[in-house]
């Protein structure tokens, strides 16, 4: 009886390994993978052993019945010139098993559009269980598949208590920025200046735009991307500062004016609102009432040397009162 030796067997547990990493990215592919997912997915194919594994994975998949029909058993073809490696067949079969029971089931799990109204702001139950929170002046779209959920803020402002699923991250589509999640809670605020995250806990991947790397960030971390500049800045808050707007009120230390104007702009879309590079990053602290964001607007004066200026066109212009 010949016995393996201790190094054959670690060999044999290693291209077992590596055969079930082959599956796994054979899998995600077939399932939309973004670009997080191709970029890592070439990392580990430049390994000659990860490419083979691969391409073997591949032909095995290509001997299997066709698509079409999963639906009966599935045998696990012979081959004349070598015998597939049990990892491999192992793994295809379950792929197998997997895929069947999607076939002939509706890709789109949960659609539905939200547009708020001026005032109020509204709680909405998703069905993996996770909460999402709209506020004013807000339009967004939600969409959940089979493989991924997406929630397409076009204006305003969220937060969303996201319900863990590792299986199927849920992403915050904000024009050309994607904020990438799977079980936490954050804020985003898509502004006519600024786009901003927050976060309350957990961790998210916020890339501003195709070009730039992820940020990455934790509880009680801040970014504020501004469209003009093309920069993010980050900070940390309170754990009341994120979303507080959802009991009504705002509170903001050492917040610049720029900043805290194009976040005032949510709640009177009605008039434009805009700051003199002058002021622009004056730093001023207070709270605002969300219902009544014209009386931070008139006690900006006492806050800060600033005076307001209304075009005729009806445009807010705050400038310097020096």
């Amino acid at each position: 009886m010949n016995r393996l030796s201790d190094t054959d067997a670690l060999d044999i547990e290693d291209s077992d390994a590596i055969d079930a990493q082959a599956a796994s990215w054979f899998a995600r592919h077939r399932n939309d993978a973004d670009r997080a997912d191709r970029k890592a997915f070439a990392a580990w194919l430049a390994t000659p052993a990860h490419a083979r594994a691969y391409a073997e994975f591949e032909q095995l998949w290509a001997d299997l019945a066709q698509l079409q029909q999963l639906n009966k058993p599935v045998a696990l073809p012979t081959r004349k010139t070598s015998v597939w490696r049990p990892a491999l067949a192992v793994a295809a079969g379950l792929l197998c098993a997997v895929l069947a029971t999607q076939i002939g089931a509706p890709r789109t799990l949960y659609h539905t559009q939200v547009a708020a109204h001026a005032k109020g702001m509204r709680t909405l139950p998703l069905p993996d269980g996770s909460t999402l929170y709209v506020n004013a002046n807000t339009r967004l779209r939600v969409d959940f598949t089979a493989h991924q959920r997406i929630v397409h803020l076009d204006k305003g402002q969220l937060y969303i208590e996201v319900a863990a699923d590792k299986e199927r991250p849920l992403f915050v589509q904000a024009g050309e920025a994607s904020v990438r999640v799977v079980g936490t809670g954050f804020d985003v605020r898509r502004s006519p200046q600024q786009l901003v995250v927050s976060v309350a806990h957990g961790e998210v991947a916020f890339e501003p735009d195709a070009k730039s790397p992820a940020t990455l960030l934790g509880a009680r971390q801040r970014a504020n991307y501004s469209y003009a500049q093309g920069t993010v800045q980050q900070q940390t808050l309170t754990g009341e500062e994120v979303a507080d707007w959802r009991g009504g009120h705002l509170s903001f230390r050492n917040r610049e004016l720029a900043g805290l104007i194009d976040e005032l702009s949510l709640y009177r879309p009605q008039a434009p609102m805009q700051v003199s590079n002058a002021v622009a990053h004056l730093k001023v602290s207070g709270n605002l009432d969300v219902n009544d964001p014209d009386a931070l607007l008139n006690a900006l004066p006492a806050l800060l040397p600033v005076k307001t200026v209304v075009s005729a066109d009806g445009i807010v212009r705050i400038e310097s009162s020096k």
